[in-house]
């Protein structure tokens, strides 16, 4: 069996990306390829055919293999719902919150489950790309770890090393991690690759080299900046921050950056059309007055981030909006912000609590221990067809006038009288053509009606192109196990 696993020197240095360029690199060469993550941290998530739940990063690399996801490709899930605790998700379900010093003592125990998920996938494909988490030079979580080295050891997978040169000090970043990994976890790197450059690649010849001499790792290559990832989705809220800034475009949308928003690259649709000027307006920033519409996304902790926008100020923002005429839509927690109430009896998502919602649409909302986790389509009020998922806690009653219609004849969400508020649990509403189209109509907009699965579909290509060509292929595949591979 082949597998290759692809570390980095630290968090956001383009490891997922690259995963999702060499799955679909080697997918197009014939192979059956699966992706794998052992632990991922993220509330970008996504929902698998068997009713699970894994990283948003893996199941696109699923998409660069051309097969379902699957809950094996990423067995351990953290989603943060406060500054200290996440809730666990263990093979798609969830499996309690813990608190980090605490899952820090007891994520050894899942390492057998990691490890079953990857022979799983190993024995279905002919090769398996993993993606580690962070850094392995983060020596002070080494103890215990089944991300990085402690996953590699366990289950024999050698390991390349990935420094990001676009954030500088790159060749400190990999000879440092060198320094000062023990010497089994130094075995294991076969390595390293540079990503993100630009510019002449002749000009860093001589800093690659000096990383070899220092490291006697090998060069594996050098990634330009890859362009076409922008039309990936995103897993970390951190590149929020780079969508935010005001355009010239026929209609205006915005969405705030709650401190736990989740499953927000179900936006990237609206942000790729021509006529809209999307934009998530971060903290200590006010909702902009000359918005067409106001999107409340999706949360981890739906009270806590109700409190979060009362703070900002964006609770005020938000009614002015609305007397002025403009529209909001709410998605999965930001449905359940509009309603008259959210109770959390029993503590689902943090303390046990009950508050009033903003008042804008006449339901309101019950925390259950129970999660919803299915993919499902159906028909906007117009007749457009959706497909999309859902994901969430939380039972919301009320709706007179639903917002949407399944294939089963079930409705979901709801619409003020007047039309201009409407909210569901449905993400990813914006992804097909059809239904992108009828819902810019209503702002006065013309989409251009391309399914995000066709965008991201042609950004994969692009990326395993430029990849084939900036990486040594031929020993990539011989350090996976590849041994017959041209």
């Amino acid at each position: 069996m082949a597998a290759l696993m692809i570390q980095g020197c630290g968090s956001d240095v383009g490891k997922s990306v690259l995963v999702a360029g060499l799955c679909r690199l080697f997918a197009n060469r014939g192979l059956t390829v699966r992706p794998f993550k052992p632990q991922n941290m993220s509330n970008n998530a996504a929902v698998t055919a068997d009713g699970g739940e894994i990283g948003r990063a893996q199941a696109l690399q699923a998409i660069a293999c051309r097969t379902p996801p699957t809950v094996d490709m990423n067995p351990v899930l953290l989603k943060p719902q406060s500054d200290v605790g996440a809730q666990l998700v263990v093979l798609g379900k969830m499996a309690g919150t813990w608190k980090a010093r605490g899952y820090q003592e007891r994520k050894a125990a899942l390492l057998d489950t990691v490890v079953e998920s990857f022979r799983r996938l190993e024995a279905e494909s002919d090769l398996v790309i993993v993606e580690g988490a962070g850094s392995p030079a983060e020596i002070n979580l080494r103890a215990n770890d089944i991300a990085n080295m402690g996953f590699a050891i366990a289950a024999d997978v050698p390991v390349v090393l990935v420094g990001d040169i676009d954030r500088g000090h790159v060749i400190a970043a990999l000879v440092g991690a060198h320094a000062v990994l023990d010497e089994a976890d130094r075995a294991m790197i076969r390595g390293f690759l540079i990503n993100k450059f630009r510019g002449d690649p002749s000009l860093f010849q001589d800093g690659r080299a000096e990383i070899v001499r220092r490291t006697g790792w090998p060069d594996l290559g050098m990634a330009p900046w890859l362009a076409a990832a922008r039309r990936l989705p995103a897993e970390d809220a951190v590149v929020l921050d780079r969508f935010a800034g005001p355009g010239q475009r026929k209609v205006r949308i915005v969405t705030p950056m709650l401190s736990r928003i989740a499953n927000f690259d179900e936006f990237d649709a609206l942000r790729a059309e021509p006529e809209v000027d999307f934009a998530f307006v971060p903290p200590g920033t006010p909702l902009p007055g000359d918005a067409d519409l106001v999107i409340l996304p999706g949360t981890k902790a739906t009270l806590a981030d109700l409190a979060f926008l009362r703070a900002q100020g964006w609770d005020i923002d938000l009614a002015a909006h609305v007397r002025r005429g403009g529209r909001v839509l709410g998605v999965c927690g930001g449905y359940q912000m509009l309603g008259r109430r959210v109770s959390d009896p029993e503590g689902v998502e943090g303390a046990p609590g009950s508050v009033e919602g903003l008042g804008l649409l006449d339901v309101e909302t019950v925390m259950t221990g129970d999660k919803t986790l299915r993919p499902i389509a159906g028909r906007l009020p117009g007749g457009a067809r959706f497909e999309g998922y859902e994901m969430h806690i939380g039972r919301t009653t009320g709706a007179v006038s639903p917002m949407l219609t399944f294939e089963d004849g079930a409705t979901d969400g709801a619409i003020s009288p007047d039309g201009r508020v409407s909210g569901c649990y449905v993400h990813g509403l914006f992804d097909r053509g059809e239904a992108r189209t009828a819902l810019l109509a209503e702002l006065g907009a013309t989409a251009e009606g391309v399914d995000q699965l066709v965008r991201v579909d042609q950004a994969l290509n692009e990326i395993a192109a430029a990849l084939e060509q900036a990486f040594d292929i031929p020993a990539l595949a011989a350090l996976a196990g590849l041994e017959t591979f041209q």
